[in-house]
């Protein structure tokens, strides 16, 4: 199971909408609209790192208000 934070920037004014929309998609366990240099800060977690890919380019891009996303991976060092 690979696991990552995925930071968002959103259009002005939609953090708290696609927080909303993305929290429904599967493999999404956590999506907050935040301040700072991100608007959306989601959790998830997948299969392996091309299920994470593709869950992130394929259903997360997609929503509507997103500008650019970063995928964080997460380690255990």
């Amino acid at each position: 199971m690979v696991q990552a934070y995925i930071l968002i920037q959103t259009e002005v004014g939609k953090a708290a909408n696609v927080a909303g929309q993305i929290s429904s998609i599967t493999g999404v366990t956590q999506a907050e609209d935040v301040t700072g240099p991100y608007d959306v800060i989601v959790r998830a977690e997948a299969r392996n790192v091309d299920d994470l890919g593709k869950l992130v380019v394929a259903q997360i891009q997609a929503v509507e208000g997103i500008t650019r996303t970063l995928t964080c991976p997460i380690v255990h060092i």
